[in-house]
């Protein structure tokens, strides 16, 4: 954690500090005001669309959301420096907020969103297009697998359990809307220094 560039110290800071509030008792306060509320009802603001990356509904969920941001966010901020890739980052939030209000919008739910994975999926996606052939080894199951082949696998996963309905607590479109917003703002750059 220590060798960790600045930016992605401080994303792992600020969403442990944000999770240590909600565990002191502010947890209902802070979903109130910071969670992503489906655009319409009462509890949306603007805002939301960026404070939602923040809030985390368990340790289980900050964990995996925080140690996904330490395999991949470091190496990835360590190649574009730390203004592009807080950039980046938080443009794979938006995304997916966004994604996730108008999947909202049209399956009528009211549930709130939580959570950094929107950032995260993003930033897995960029490590796999930077890196396509180095290797991950999976937790479960215990396979190596190139970067490129683990992004593409993840991202099939996201699509079917958000169509089927698997997993329904989870965001699945906006982890695809953070990966989504993540591939356009990459082929914005690279089309831009052409």
């Amino acid at each position: 954690m220590f060798n960790l560039p600045a930016g992605t110290r401080s994303l792992l800071l600020i969403n442990v500090a944000v999770f240590l509030l909600q565990l002191s008792g502010g947890s209902g306060a802070l979903v109130t005001y910071f969670a992503l509320w489906p655009v319409g009802t009462a509890a949306f603001e603007p805002w939301q669309l960026l404070t939602y990356g923040f809030l985390h509904g368990s340790v289980l969920h900050l964990f995996s959301n925080m140690l996904a941001l330490v395999m991949f966010g470091g190496d990835v901020e360590r190649v574009w420096g730390r203004n592009r890739f807080l950039t980046y980052y938080f443009v794979c939030v938006l995304s997916a907020g966004l994604t996730q209000s108008l999947v909202n919008y049209l399956t009528g739910s009211f549930v709130e969103t939580i959570g950094a994975s929107g950032g995260v999926f993003g930033l897995l996606l960029a490590f796999g297009m930077m890196y396509p052939r180095r290797m991950i080894l999976l937790i479960f199951p215990p396979i190596p697998m190139p970067a490129w082949l683990f992004v593409t696998l993840y991202g099939v996963f996201e699509l079917y359990a958000g169509v089927t309905g698997a997993m329904g607590d989870v965001a699945h479109f906006a982890h695809l809307g953070g990966m989504l917003g993540g591939y356009l703002l990459i082929r914005y750059g690279r089309a831009r220094r052409r």
